[in-house]
């Protein structure tokens, strides 16, 4: 069990210190993006209006709201078999006190 939760925690760090790739002149200074007036004067989300124009956006809120419901889920469960594993621990040591 440990273990696995290193090498999760491992892939976690590697995956998030990968380096944002960007296209070519978008990098200024330090990594970081130039922030244009393009970018001030924009006022559409493209993704989202073409997910929307083609109803796929309900697609993108059911899987979002089934993963939400499933970390809720396990959460819970997780918290049920902790709560009965502390109460056996507790019954165990005051068994042994008597």
């Amino acid at each position: 069990m440990k273990n696995k939760l290193h090498a999760l925690l491992l892939a976690l760090g590697l995956l998030f210190a990968l380096p944002t790739f960007t296209t070519v002149g978008q990098v200024a200074a330090q990594g970081k993006i130039a922030v244009t007036e393009r970018d001030y004067q924009n006022q559409e989300v493209e993704m989202a209006d073409a997910f929307r124009s083609e109803g796929k956006i309900y697609v993108v809120v059911a899987v979002l709201a089934t993963i939400f419901l499933g970390m809720v889920i396990y959460l819970i469960v997780f918290e049920r078999r902790l709560s009965q594993l502390e109460r056996q621990i507790k019954e165990e040591e005051s068994l042994k006190k008597d």
